[in-house]
């Protein structure tokens, strides 16, 4: 049996929430970013996922050289905390110019504007040693169907994805699917689809896909069976766990917080797999709760990574020649009743 995987975990810095939502005022004071490293290794975090203007804030008003002297700021930071750069992604929907959709926009102008931001954010991404790239093609999709060629934007798309892999030949690509928010019906809802685009690359080693647990609820898909299907081709590159109270809008609560059941079935895929064996991060994209007090508001994030290690327990305890027995004589109704006992403790 393999050695088992001691996992290793990150966070987004907005994943410490100031408090802010779309239905009204903050509710706590904003918290700076130079300020959150400094908490994730005592939360138990050692890896940061970023967006490009995490790194470099108002990053298309700056020069080259501004730009590369900010970035080597928040790598000495990050070197100074023990902490690694997990990805770095282009935040491309805050824009005007990417109202439409950045790769896939009507406009030529704005798709050289989403191409040219994309290559700072891979600058930024090397110039603090990463070498990851997450892609969540937010506005990558349509309000109505007719407003694109639906056909000419998965070309645009895998257009986009082989100029990354040219303009550096090192950095991996993340496809991070969702299906829809802010846009009506985005292109890539799937992990399923962002696996024909890794393929249909000039170089399909170096694209791989990202799941959040959230997103794949959103689709009315199991986020166990959309990760194992990634990892059955070797193209899990990361996972973004949360958790989903139904068909709504993308809540990111607190990991196995609305289904403790579906949480264990990731938890189960991804150590079945050994996922994490080869330096893989357990990523969290979870927000607090907007009635919680203080400030930093970390409890979301720790009580996160505590029922993701407790459903580990409960996995590794699990009888596996008890579970094969029930698989083998197809009694399934044994099965599940067995499972849930045990996460009871029964």
């Amino acid at each position: 049996m393999n050695t088992p995987v001691n996992y290793r975990f990150s966070f987004g810095p907005w994943n410490i929430s100031e408090g802010g939502d779309p239905f009204g005022p903050e509710v706590r004071p904003a918290f700076p970013h130079e300020e959150k490293y400094a908490l994730y290794r005592p939360l138990g975090f050692e890896g940061v996922q970023f967006h490009d203007d995490d790194v470099v804030p108002g990053l298309d008003g700056l020069s080259p050289d501004s730009l590369m002297k900010q970035a080597a700021t928040v790598k000495t930071m990050l070197d100074n905390q023990g902490l690694t750069p997990e990805f770095v992604a282009p935040r491309l929907w805050f824009d005007p110019r990417t109202v439409d959709g950045g790769y896939t926009s009507n406009s030529a102008a704005d798709r050289a504007y989403a191409w040219d931001r994309t290559k700072k954010a891979i600058d930024i991404a090397r110039a603090i040693g990463c070498k990851a790239m997450v892609l969540w093609l937010s506005r990558e999709g349509s309000y109505i169907r007719e407003a694109k060629d639906a056909r000419l934007a998965y070309q645009r798309l895998l257009e986009t994805i082989n100029g990354m892999l040219a303009y550096d030949p090192e950095i991996e690509i993340w496809i991070e699917p969702k299906p829809n928010e802010p846009t009506d019906q985005a292109y890539v809802p799937t992990i399923g689809h962002a696996i024909a685009l890794a393929y249909a690359s000039s170089d399909p080693k170096r694209v791989k896909g990202l799941i959040e647990s959230a997103h794949a609820l959103l689709a009315g898909l199991d986020p166990s069976d959309e990760m194992a299907f990634a990892l059955a081709h070797d193209k899990l590159g990361s996972v973004h766990l949360n958790d989903q109270n139904g068909l709504k809008y993308d809540q990111d609560k607190n990991f196995g917080g609305a289904n403790l059941r579906v949480g264990f079935n990731q938890v189960r895929v991804l150590e079945e797999a050994g996922y994490g064996r080869r330096g893989e991060f357990i990523g969290l994209d979870v927000k607090a709760m907007r009635t919680q007090a203080g400030s930093p508001v970390t409890a979301h994030l720790t009580n996160s990574r505590e029922i993701f290690l407790l459903l580990v327990a409960k996995y590794r305890s699990l009888d596996q020649s008890l579970v094969a027995q029930f698989r083998d004589a197809r009694d399934y109704e044994g099965l599940e009743f067995y499972i849930l006992r045990h996460l009871l403790g029964a």
